[in-house]
């Protein structure tokens, strides 16, 4: 049996700005086994980065209401008082947020920055067993250590995004968020840094949390996917349950996979999902994907919406409840 490490149960998220409730995560649940990445994909507003916030408990107190559990060794991160959150982002949960060129204090030197994070958790050491120890890191991302004295400007993006892991594994987390962390990125820096990431995972003994929207990047980095859609999961499973295109799949992940172009068909345009993800301030009834759905039915409209479970792979739709029987029919014969 896998080592449970995260466990979010029923986690509920909203804004609340003046008489506006913005309802940003709706009940989600999911596990994170040690050594375990999961890719959380879905488009923009689909809650994702408030979910990687609510991990680390490092929402806006003033706007932003969350209920459900956080397990995090079996104890609920969002129940923590302040000091033992301090003890724990960093060192046990470190994040890599979504923009390199924004995360870094531009007057401060690398070096000094990544030394930060081990004076808070490992406390004051000589200034030049810090200095070596900063170099390490730098070498674990692929930078001479010479330039830990250099300041953020001096770097190129992709160098930078590094520096931004680098501070994160500083103090070899057990789980790493990763917020969209090539985004900024060109396709040839984006395959440096994911190679780098599966690295580090491998010589840590990491879980990550790969948050994205490229499906290109979940295919070669995650080992379960969960697709997200207006603040819900609809579905998740094992990389091979949701790249199987033989298999049952949410209408939403069948657009995502429709909207790639495929190299080897000469097509006029691209087939793109239709319409906008819903504003979380008036989701629609039911289920939250039937404005856009090609299947949509009344039922669809209203009521609770009934997650199908095959294995460890779940989705939360109507339109599959046949399919996933006619699987179940299939095995026991």
């Amino acid at each position: 049996m896998s080592e449970k490490l995260l466990e979010i149960k029923d986690l509920k998220v909203r804004y609340v700005v003046g008489k506006e409730v913005s309802e940003a995560v709706n009940g989600i649940s999911l596990t994170l086994n040690k050594g375990e990445t999961l890719g959380l994909v879905g488009e923009t507003g689909a809650g994702k980065t408030t979910t990687a916030l609510s991990i680390m408990n490092m929402l806006p107190q003033y706007v932003s209401r969350a209920e459900g559990e956080i397990l995090f060794h079996g104890k609920n991160v969002l129940k923590m008082k302040n000091h033992e959150l301090r003890k724990i982002r960093g060192k046990q949960i470190s994040m890599v947020f979504q923009d390199p060129m924004t995360s870094l204090n531009p007057v401060y030197r690398v070096g000094e920055q990544i030394g930060e994070v081990l004076s808070l958790h490992e406390g004051k050491m000589p200034k030049e067993e810090l200095r070596k120890r900063v170099g390490e890191i730098l070498e674990m991302v692929g930078i001479p250590a010479a330039r830990q004295d250099e300041y953020p400007h001096q770097f190129s993006g992709g160098m930078k995004q590094r520096v931004i892991i680098a501070i994160a594994i500083a103090c070899r987390p057990e789980l790493l968020i990763a917020d969209e962390p090539t985004t900024a990125l060109d396709v040839t820096i984006q395959a440096q840094v994911l190679d780098m990431m599966q690295e580090l995972r491998d010589s840590l003994n990491s879980s990550i949390l790969m948050i994205t929207h490229d499906l290109g990047i979940v295919a070669s980095f995650c080992d379960k996917v969960a697709i997200m859609y207006a603040g819900e999961i609809v579905e998740y499973g094992t990389l091979e349950d949701i790249f199987d295109r033989t298999k049952a799949h949410h209408p939403y992940t069948e657009g995502l996979f429709n909207a790639i172009p495929n190299l080897n068909v000469i097509t006029p345009r691209l087939n793109p999902i239709h319409g906008l993800t819903p504003d979380p301030t008036e989701l629609p009834k039911g289920c939250k994907f039937h404005p856009r759905c090609p299947y949509a039915t009344d039922a669809c409209k209203e009521g609770a919406v009934p997650v199908l479970t095959e294995g460890e792979h779940s989705i939360m739709c109507r339109r599959v409840k046949d399919r996933f029987k006619q699987a179940e029919k299939e095995e026991q014969a």
